[in-house]
């Protein structure tokens, strides 16, 4: 029933994304994964060859989907995930696309409300620690959720708690991808109109020396500080450092574009192909998913308020 029933997620998320209601780019291919991974085009268990729906009553439920997780599924997956080698590409990716300008012309306002979004996460960190029952490794993986950010989700989520990596991945880019739905209402409960009619104005000019200087010196910091977040950042920072200094275009595009679409296709499919009935059907994973839309929530509301 579980399976049939992530069979059928899978064509709404598919269906939500080609109607362009969720974003498309994460939801299709997930969709697509969750299908392929709980319906199933061919799967092998003992004697007995058939599909979910020809034959759904097997008992060797290790091997259902032996002939497309171990052939294309796991080696996709193994690739990507096992040294996160995904999130750092998608890092880098960001970094090329993003514009440090406000950042740079307040820094210190952008650092404090930064650190207030990250309400959502030490809140639930400690509730799914002392309500949940969470080990702290697997609650600060489903915190991290807060942070809204799938990258660092599955970075995060990898080394702590890789046995959590599907749940904790499909509800962080549900979540992320259900934006336009959870935000809004709580951005207007704790604002008045007059303050979501302010137009926001960069403060002063910035130059290009300071956007040259900026990943450098942030990387080198963070490197001295605390190397372990280097993969991350520093990716950030290099696709960033390659949009700015306008001398590789083409790879900075490439990484934008290119590269981008690339690892979202992979990453799409092989977080819908970790959704399996097994990892779904469990108190635990309902906790998960409760937990990371609350963490998703405060984490808003801790950013608007102290942005007030």
């Amino acid at each position: 029933v579980v399976r049939v029933g992530l069979t059928i997620l899978g064509f709404v998320l598919a269906y939500f994304g080609f109607k362009g209601k969720l974003e498309p780019l994460i939801m299709v291919p997930m969709g697509l994964g969750m299908i392929a991974v709980n319906c199933g085009v061919l799967f092998l268990a003992g004697d007995t060859t058939g599909t979910l729906i020809i034959d759904p009553l097997v008992s060797d439920t290790d091997r259902i989907m032996t002939a497309i997780q171990v052939n294309f599924l796991k080696p996709i997956y193994n690739l990507m995930f096992s040294n996160n080698l995904i999130a750092c590409l998608v890092f880098m990716g960001i970094g090329a696309r993003s514009e440090i300008s406000f950042l740079l012309s307040r820094p210190w306002t952008c650092i404090i409300i930064a650190i207030f979004a990250e309400m959502g996460t030490f809140v639930t960190l400690a509730l799914g620690v002392d309500f949940f029952g969470l080990a702290p490794a697997s609650a600060a993986s489903v915190a991290i959720i807060g942070g809204a950010d799938g990258p660092t989700s599955i970075y995060l989520t990898a080394i702590l708690a890789p046995e959590l990596l599907g749940p904790i991945a499909v509800a962080a880019y549900s979540y992320m991808a259900l934006v336009p739905v959870i935000q809004p209402p709580i951005m207007k409960a704790l604002t008045t109109k007059k303050e979501r009619q302010i137009v926001m104005k960069q403060l002063r000019p910035v130059s290009k020396a300071e956007k040259i200087i900026f990943p450098i010196a942030v990387t080198t910091l963070v490197g001295l500080v605390v190397p372990s977040t280097v993969p991350l950042l520093g990716m950030l920072m290099l696709g960033n450092l390659m949009k700015e200094c306008g001398v590789v275009d083409r790879i900075s595009k490439t990484a934008q574009n290119e590269l981008m679409n690339i690892v979202t296709i992979f990453l799409g499919v092989s977080v819908g192909s970790t959704a399996t009935a097994e990892a779904f059907l469990n108190i635990k994973t309902i906790g998960i998913l409760v937990l990371g839309v609350l963490a998703f929530s405060l984490g808003t509301a801790g950013g608007v308020l102290m942005a007030k």
